[in-house]
Order: structure tokens, then C-alpha cells, then sequence
């Protein structure tokens, strides 16, 4: 019946269903044989800042082209200026795949396109995205009470999160009357003449964070209306996690001064090193202190599905908050990131507002995802999350986070045993943080001990330019850090397709220029100190 209804009929302002057909294949064929071939590429775009635009005119074209034109520039034109993500060779920042099923979900969602922001928008969208939210929580040992929302990014689910911890503030009243005190025309006029008469001012709102934690904690502070003021770094131990003793410490100085401590932030798997924050000892402050707790677990949670890797959350089940991103390590593609939280209602409270054109019967029997953030259109990025756990499994996503850690431990092995490399952080989880340090500057050298600062700011050099030329070499991708002030190589490995080879690659690559370097720049540079 439905094939019969289209048939009869006649459209003229898209292509027809004979032409999709024609091109659709030649994409799905485009993008096997991208897949298969994807390592063959330089990881790291090759282009000068400015070449894209420079192949475009400056404006769009007056009548259609082909599809066949179109197509063909995307070799052409998008692929030089690609840095791909889906290298098995790429290991910087944290490796995110797009895998084959989750790249099926994703033509799916496009090919559907519904607005998911309410359950009667699109049904399906939102009681799949209440089913998958509910597997991926049992799948990392989280209890029931945990509801979920899908948003794009960390940086959102941390952002709507830390607005609820707000909205949770007994009395503050934030969503009516906004940061500042409700005041009357009068009453500011009265004040500005009148010093006896000062404005009342609400309290200061302080967040609790560790020196590693994402900038994107910053950054919701800054949106939120706290300020950069309103987030406190505290102090990390020397394996980069936050210290309890000193959160309390932090806390207790604050309420004394006249803050108004209201949200912990704790790390499982920190941007720079994975560190994981001790769970159960912040949880214990958070719950005395009665404050909102917020686990970013974006990178590091992922590493649960794995049975013996379930440690990574211990405590996580007390948080009142916790982020996963699927994109992150979990083989699904940009974008999807799932805000867990214990207190739904609170996110409700901040964010639920109904106009009556939104308004539907029956709202109270069903979820409206609309309800429990700041945005209201919402794609259908279930489905590509369900696409992915169904076509892995739980058995199929641990064995290969499994592999990843086990690679990962591997290169670090090779880092401690090498005579000219030194690791710079523990490797808990699939990233390795490490530099070149060839083994005459070690600290117990006469050199390092005569001009420590000197040999530090050389090792610096060496390990910035080594990773530049090895990135724009093509063959892999790495990022880097700071710790304690030095220049730190990482080397994150977490896409679906790299296997031993490519690590054992990386590995040989490294060795061979930071020997070449050190012969050709350490003279030149150590001699103008």
C-alpha cells in the first residue's frame, strides 16, 4: 500500500526515487571504499590555511549543477582539506571512530529527518532514545534511577547538568528572577542616592573542579552566568587526580568567605593524562556538603563496558550527574553524548516550558525530551546509537576497548624500556602520555643537574618539533599537553580500525626523527642558553 501511494506519485522539486537510487549508490560505494582504504591517506590534511575557499566561487551557483559535479568534487575539493578522524593511524586528542553500523544509523536519521523534541513529533525517536539510554546504563552498572537525555556533546550534557545543580540551590530562584535580586525601579533609584539603602545581592555560587578538569566546565560557568570566578581549580596528586583533602579544604574557605558552594565536578579519564578522579571519597564530601555531583565521564566511561574495567565508575552510582559520549569511545559517530541524572526532576524544573503551541494531551503519560534542556529541535541520534549496540553487542564493544587498553599498555611498556623516551603520566585507560628524552639528559646527568632549566626548555623544543614533523609527515596524528610545565606527547588510541601494526608504526616513526633531531638541533639550541 505504501509502495503504491508513492508511486502514483509525480515529484518534481526533488529527485526522484530512480535517481536517489543512482546516486545513493555511488555514495555507499564511495564511502566502503573510503573505509577500506582510509589508512592509505595522510592522517593530517596536507592544505594551506585558506585552499578550500580558494577552489570556491564567491557565490553560490545561479542554476543547478549535476549531481556527477558534485560528487566529483568532493574527491576533489573535500577530501585534500579532510584530517581523517577515521585514520587507524589517528592518535591525537581522543581517536572517535565512525563505524560502518553507526555511519547505516546516521544515513537513517538524515533520510527520516524528524525533530525529536516531543514524543508525538516522532515516536520512535524518542522512545528508542529512552530504550538506548536505558542499555547504555546497564551496560556501564549504573542503577535504574538514573534517566538520560541525548545531546550532542559533553559540553552540553555538562552545561544542562551544572544549570540543574543551580536550579537544585534551595531558594535561589535563578529560573524567575535570574542571578541578580528582583529590585524595583524605586528601589534602585532609592539605592543609587541613598548608601543606607544598599541593593541586596544574591549569593556568589562556587563550582568545585581539579586543575585537569575539560575547559568545558570554564565555559559552562562562563554561559551560566557564575564567571570564571565562580569555578575554583583544586589541587591534583602526583598521578593527576583531584585531592579530596583539599576540595574539602576549598569548600571550607569559601563558605567562610561568603561563597555559596553548590556543584563538585569529578573526571573519569581527564583530557590530558585519563586520570580518574577518586569517585567514593568526593561523593562522600559532596553528599556532607549537600552539593550537586556532576562525573565527566565522557572519555573514561566507556572503559566500564569492559567487565574488569567496571572500577572506573566505583562511586559514579552516588553522583547526582554523570556524562557518556558513545562518540568518544564507543564507535558511534559525531555527535552523541548522554547526560545521565538521578534528579530528572530537577532538570525539568530548569528547563520545562510549554507554550501552547507545543501543548499536546496526553504530555503527562509520555517523555518530552523538549523538557529537560535548553534546546527544542533535536535530531534522531538514537538511532545510530541502536545500530551500533545492536550490531556489537556487549561482548563485541569490550573485546575492542579491551584491545585498545591492552595497545595502549603496550606502547607505554615501550616508552619505560627506551633509553630515549620517558612516560609523564600513568596510562589507566587507552592514552599514553610521553616525551623524548634522550638518555644523556636524564636528571641524574651531569648536564641536567649543571642547567636543569636549560636541558627542560631543550626537551621542550625537541618534543614540539618532533610531533610537527611526524604529523605533517602524514603517516599518524598526535596531540599534545603540558604537564607540570613540560611539553608532553599523547598518544590516544581509540578508533575501530587501528590494530598492533599501526602502534608498532607510530612507535618506529618516533624513534627515528627524535634521533635524527636531537643530533641536528640540540647543539644550536642548548648553546644560546
Amino acid at each position: 500500500m505504501l509502495e503504491g501511494a508513492w508511486s502514483e506519485r509525480k515529484p518534481a522539486m526533488d529527485m526522484t526515487g530512480e535517481e536517489f537510487r543512482k546516486y545513493g549508490y555511488q555514495v555507499v560505494d564511495w564511502i566502503a571504499n573510503y573505509l577500506d582504504h582510509v589508512g592509505e591517506l595522510p592522517v593530517l590534511s596536507q592544505l594551506a590555511p585558506g585552499s578550500i575557499k580558494d577552489m570556491q566561487p564567491n557565490h553560490a551557483p545561479q542554476h543547478g549543477e549535476s549531481m556527477e559535479q558534485v560528487l566529483a568534487d568532493i574527491d576533489r575539493v573535500i577530501l585534500p582539506g579532510v584530517t581523517h578522524w577515521n585514520h587507524p593511524a589517528f592518535f591525537a586528542y581522543f581517536a572517535i571512530s565512525g563505524s560502518a553500523p553507526g555511519i547505516l544509523g546516521e544515513m537513517f536519521a538524515a533520510a527520516l529527518n524528524v525533530n525529536a523534541m516531543m514524543w508525538r513529533t516522532s515516536p520512535a525517536a524518542t522512545e528508542l532514545e529512552e530504550v538506548t539510554v536505558s542499555w547504555l546504563r546497564n551496560l556501564i552498572g549504573l542503577p535504574d534511577e538514573f534517566g538520560g537525555v541525548i545531546y550532542d556533546t559533553a559540553s552540553i550534557s555538562t552545561l544542562v547538568a551544572i544549570a540543574g545543580a543551580r536550579e537544585a540551590v534551595p531558594g535561589l530562584r535563578v529560573r524567575e528572577e535570574g542571578l541578580a535580586a528582583p529590585q524595583s525601579a524605586a528601589k534602585v533609584a532609592k539605592a543609587a542616592s541613598d548608601s543606607a539603602a544598599p541593593l541586596t545581592a544574591p549569593p556568589r555560587l562556587r563550582l568545585y573542579c581539579s586543575e585537569q578538569t575539560h575547559s568545558s566546565i570554564d565555559k559552562a560557568a562562563i554561559t551560566l552566568g557564575l564567571g570564571l570566578a565562580g569555578v575554583r581549580k583544586v589541587p591534583t596528586d602526583s598521578e593527576f587526580r583531584m585531592e579530596p583533602a583539599a576540595l574539602q579544604q576549598a569548600i571550607n574557605e569559601d563558605r567562610a568567605d561568603g561563597w555559596l558552594p553548590f556543584c563538585v565536578v569529578a573526571t573519569v579519564g581527564t583530557t590530558s593524562t585519563t586520570s580518574i578522579d577518586p569517585i567514593p571519597a568526593i561523593a562522600d564530601i559532596s553528599e556532607r556538603e549537600n552539593l550537586w555531583l556532576h562525573v565527566d565521564a565522557a572519555y573514561g566511561g566507556s572503559a566500564a563496558v569492559v567487565p574488569e574495567m567496571r572500577w572506573v565508575l566505583q562511586g559514579a552510582e552516588r553522583a547526582d550527574s554523570l556524562v557518556l559520549n558513545p562518540h568518544k569511545w564507543m564507535f558511534v559517530p559525531v555527535d552523541l553524548s548522554v547526560l545521565f541524572c538521578r534528579r530528572m526532576d530537577v532538570l525539568g524544573r530548569a528547563f520545562s516550558l510549554v507554550p501552547e503551541y507545543l501543548s499536546a494531551p496526553g504530555a503527562d503519560q509520555v517523555m518530552n525530551f523538549m523538557d529537560y534542556g535548553p534546546q527544542l529541535g533535536r535530531r534522531f541520534r538514537a538511532i545510530k546509537l541502536w545500530f551500533v549496540l545492536r550490531h556489537y553487542g556487549a561482548e563485541g564493544l569490550a573485546k575492542r576497548i579491551r584491545n585498545h587498553i591492552h595497545l595502549a599498555r603496550e606502547f607505554a611498556g615501550w616508552v619505560d624500556t627506551s633509553e630515549a623516551f620517558e612516560r609523564m603520566a600513568p596510562t589507566p585507560l587507552s592514552t599514553v602520555c610521553f616525551r623524548a628524552r634522550p638518555r644523556d639528559l636524564g636528571e641524574e646527568s651531569s648536564v641536567y643537574q649543571k642547567s636543569p632549566d636549560q636541558c627542560e626548555a631543550y626537551l621542550d623544543k625537541l618534543n614540539e618539533t618532533l610531533m610537527a614533523n611526524v604529523n605533517q609527515e602524514g603517516k599518524c596524528f598526535l596531540s599534545h599537553t603540558k604537564l607540570n610545565g613540560k611539553f608532553a606527547l599523547r598518544l590516544a588510541i581509540g578508533n575501530i580500525r587501528t590494530a598492533r601494526k599501526h602502534v608498532e608504526m607510530v612507535w618506529d616513526v618516533l624513534q627515528t626523527e627524535a634521533d635524527r633531531l636531537d643530533g641536528t638541533i640540540r647543539p644550536a639550541h642548548l648553546s644560546r642558553h
